[in-house]
C-alpha cells in the first residue's frame, strides 16, 4: 500500500477480489486516512460478490460503479467443424467460454479503487495503456503536451475509459456469437441431417438472455451515473468545464456502445428464433411432400388392385379368363393406367422435385 496520495494527479489501485478481500483491514484504514472515507459495508459485500448485476451507487465521499465485463474466455477464435456433431460442439465449447465476471469501481476524489475478478484483462491492458502513454509524453523530442492530454485526468475518466474498454471488449465475443451461432443453426437447417441437440439450441437462448439482461443492466448503471454526474456543481475555470464536457462525452460513448452491443444481442435471439420456425417448418414441408407423394402412389396403385381384384372373380365366364393371352391383356393395360396416371399426376405437379 502507498503511504499517501500524491500531490498531483490521483492515486489507482487496483487489487484481485481475493486480495481485496484478505487485506480489507488495510485498505479501509489507509482510505479512511487519504481519500476522506472507507468503504461502506454494503459496498464491500457488493464488491466482494463475483456476480453481481451491475448497478450504481453513491455516498457524499465516493461513487460505487459495479460492472459485469462480457468476455470471451479461454476461446479467441470461433471453431468452425464441417460435420454436424462438430459444429455444436464448438457452439458448445463457446457457450461454456463466456465469462461475466463483475469489476467494481469506487471513484473518490482523487482515489479509484478497482476491484477485479482474477486475471483480468482489462486490468493488463489497461496498464499497458497507461504505460505507453506514459512513456509517449516522456519522450525527448516528442510532443509531450498532446501525449499527456490523452493520459486519464481524474478517478472518473479512468473508471469511463475502462469501462468502454470493457464493452468494446464485446466485439471479439459478438464475433465469436455471431459464428458459432451460424454453425448450430446450419446443423439444424441441414437437409441431409437430423437435429438432435434441442438442450444445446435451449441453453444457446438462454445465454442470450442472460446477456441481454446483463447488458440492461450495464445500460442503468450508466444512465444513473450520468444523471449523478450532471448533478455535480458546475466547474468555475476552463481547465475544469472543458475536463466536465470531456466527461461526458466519455459517458454517451460508452452508454452508445452499450446500446450497439444490446441490439445485436437481440438479432441474436431473433436469429436463433427465426431458424427455429424455419426448422418446423422446413420439416412440415416434408412431411407434406412424403404425405403428397405416398397418397398420388395409393392412387396409382388403387386402380390396378381394382383390376387385379375384377380377374380374381370366382367365375367361370369372364373376359379373357380362358384366353392363352389374357394375362399379357391384362398385364398390358395395367401398365397403361399406371403410366397414364403417373403422367397424370406428373402434369399436375403431385410427383417430381418442381413445385
Amino acid at each position: 500500500m502507498p503511504e499517501r496520495v500524491p500531490e498531483q494527479g490521483y492515486l489507482w489501485l487496483a487489487i484481485s477480489r481475493d486480495d481485496f478481500e484478505a487485506k480489507l483491514a488495510t485498505l479501509q484504514s489507509f482510505l479512511h486516512q487519504c481519500a476522506g472515507g472507507a468503504l461502506v459495508d454494503l459496498h464491500v459485500s457488493d464488491l466482494l460478490n463475483r456476480q453481481l448485476p451491475s448497478h450504481f451507487d453513491y455516498t457524499s465521499w465516493y461513487d460505487l460503479l459495479v460492472f459485469r465485463r462480457l468476455a470471451a474466455g479461454s476461446i479467441s477464435t470461433a471453431l468452425v467443424e464441417d460435420d454436424q456433431d462438430g459444429r455444436l460442439a464448438g457452439a458448445q465449447r463457446a457457450l461454456q467460454a463466456i465469462d461475466t465476471s463483475a469489476v467494481g469501481f469506487a471513484v473518490f476524489d482523487r482515489v479509484l479503487l478497482t476491484v477485479h475478478p482474477g486475471p483480468c484483462q482489462i486490468l493488463e491492458s489497461s496498464i499497458l495503456r497507461l504505460a505507453q502513454m506514459g512513456q509517449a509524453a516522456g519522450e525527448p523530442g516528442g510532443d509531450a503536451r498532446t501525449a499527456s492530454s490523452r493520459l486519464p485526468t481524474s478517478p472518473d475518466d479512468q473508471m469511463l475509459r475502462m469501462v468502454n474498454q470493457m464493452v468494446d471488449g464485446y466485439l471479439e465475443l459478438r464475433r465469436l456469437l455471431t459464428r458459432q451461432l451460424g454453425n448450430l443453426q446450419g446443423a439444424l437447417l441441414d437437409p441431409r441431417g437430423r437435429f438432435r441437440s434441442w438442450q444445446v439450441l435451449l441453453d444457446w437462448r438462454n445465454a442470450l438472455h442472460q446477456l441481454e439482461d446483463i447488458c440492461e443492466d450495464q445500460r442503468s448503471a450508466a444512465l444513473e451515473w450520468i444523471d449523478t454526474f450532471e448533478e455535480r456543481p458546475a466547474a468555475i475555470d476552463s481547465q475544469g468545464r472543458r475536463e466536465r464536457e470531456l466527461l461526458r462525452v466519455r459517458s454517451r460513448d460508452v452508454v452508445e456502445h452499450i446500446e450497439r452491443v444490446l441490439g445485436h444481442v437481440r438479432r441474436l435471439e431473433s436469429s436463433a428464433e427465426g431458424a427455429v420456425q424455419i426448422h418446423f417448418s422446413a420439416q412440415s414441408n416434408r412431411a407434406n411432400d412424403i404425405m403428397r407423394t405416398l397418397t398420388v402412389l395409393t392412387a396409382i396403385f388403387l386402380p390396378l388392385n381394382l383390376i387385379t381384384g375384377f380377374f380374381g372373380m370366382n367365375f367361370d365366364f369372364l373376359p379373357l379368363i380362358h384366353s392363352s393371352s389374357g394375362f399379357w391383356g391384362a398385364f398390358v393395360m395395367m401398365v397403361l393406367v399406371g403410366i397414364g396416371l403417373g403422367l397424370f399426376f406428373w402434369r399436375k405437379r403431385y410427383l417430381g422435385t418442381h413445385h
